[in-house]
């Protein structure tokens, strides 16, 4: 049945969409996109007509696990919208350390597989029974699976509206990145003006915005780092101390930075194998290790008694996704953190941007500890 020509309101979004979009726009009209590639609607128009020419989408994959290389740029059919969902024209998809994960096997996932969770872009068509957006709005969203690639399907529910002024790649940012730094902040361990925290990797994604947050919070802040470059980011993200691990032990020096045997209230440790049991012992009586991740690898079996032996220590290895499984969770936090970075309260760095075909060389960088901040692929 063919669908109706789209109002001349939308007309205002072409100028938000990527060059591609906007030729198909102009040559075939809004109202004659094929519904294997773009099925746009705006208000309450959810139909388009049929059209002979297909459009394709590029996106990366990997049909075995292993290195960067097994990472291979494709194309394939743009999916038709569907009920319940935005297609969206992806701008800025994320780079995470759970990508690698995937990659390597160490979570395993259903092969063939297309990483990337978190992205923004405009919306170029919407399914049937979403409400709240148009065609062109900017949205960013914190776990789509698939979403290394142009052209994506998304939960309009898990879908959060881009503030004005914010960035697609700050947008980015604010999702894993951002939202683990808050669930890490106010949930896991409410910081306080009393507490004092070591966070490991203090110049990375999540270290730079976990920093901000836990000053916001009045906390006394230590990190580690690797260079001098990453000195001096996490200093200006407003940390009190920076240790340089590859120059000192980690323990000695927060214990002489410090005064104090054991100076942590909590340790936010993302590194794991090779810090884990050492900051056990940095750490005061009831005070709390939080395990979120394992760049060095997984920590190897150890004694739960050895909790006891250094003071009672509440252990506990969280993950983003139990923070944001209901949809409230997921805008409360989206929104504190994108207000945030509106507003300037918080700074986001964007570290580095690779091209989509270049993914292999962004995991190699990433792994290689030569990023600071967030990385984000472009299409």
């Amino acid at each position: 049945m063919p669908g109706r020509q789209i109002p001349k309101t939308c007309d205002r979004h072409v100028n938000h969409l990527g060059p591609v979009t906007q030729m198909v726009l102009l040559i075939l009209g809004p109202h004659m996109l094929d519904p294997s590639s773009y099925l746009t609607s705006c208000g309450s128009d959810r139909t388009a007509d049929n059209a002979t020419i297909r459009y394709v989408r590029s996106y990366i994959s990997f049909t075995s696990t292993g290195g960067p290389e097994v990472l291979e740029l494709s194309t394939g059919p743009i999916p038709a919208v569907e009920p319940g969902k935005l297609l969206v024209e992806v701008r800025s998809a994320g780079l995470n350390y759970i990508d690698t994960y995937h990659r390597v096997g160490l979570y395993p996932v259903d092969l063939p597989f297309t990483p990337g969770l978190d992205g923004s872009g405009v919306v170029v068509a919407i399914g049937d029974g979403v409400g709240g957006f148009a065609v062109g709005d900017h949205v960013v969203w914190p776990s789509e699976p698939g979403s290394y690639t142009s052209h994506h399907l998304i939960n309009a529910n898990r879908a959060v509206a881009v503030p004005e002024g914010v960035t697609f790649a700050a947008a980015t940012a604010a999702m894993v990145a951002g939202l683990t730094a808050h669930y890490l902040a106010n949930d896991t361990f409410a910081l306080g003006a009393s507490h004092t925290c070591l966070i490991h990797a203090g110049a990375g994604g999540v270290g730079l915005l976990l920093t901000q947050m836990a000053k916001m919070a009045g906390a006394a802040v230590v990190t580690t780092v690797s260079t001098e470059e990453k000195e001096d980011l996490s200093r200006d993200a407003g940390a009190d101390h920076v240790i340089r691990y590859t120059e000192s032990d980690f323990a000695a020096a927060s214990r002489e930075l410090l005064g104090a045997d054991r100076p942590f209230d909590v340790i936010y440790d993302s590194v794991g194998r090779t810090t884990f049991l050492e900051g056990l012992e940095l750490i005061r009586m009831r005070g709390t290790m939080i395990l979120f991740g394992q760049s060095s690898g997984p920590i190897e079996s150890f004694n739960p008694g050895l909790l006891a032996q250094n003071g009672s220590l509440f252990l506990t290895r969280p993950t983003l996704f139990h923070y944001i499984a209901a949809d409230e969770d997921l805008h409360h936090r989206a929104g504190e953190v994108l207000g945030w970075i509106q507003s300037g309260d918080l700074v986001v760095r964007i570290g580095a941007e690779f091209t989509l075909a270049d993914a292999a060389a962004a995991h190699s960088a990433l792994e290689g500890r030569e990023t600071t901040g967030k990385v984000v692929l472009v299409p």
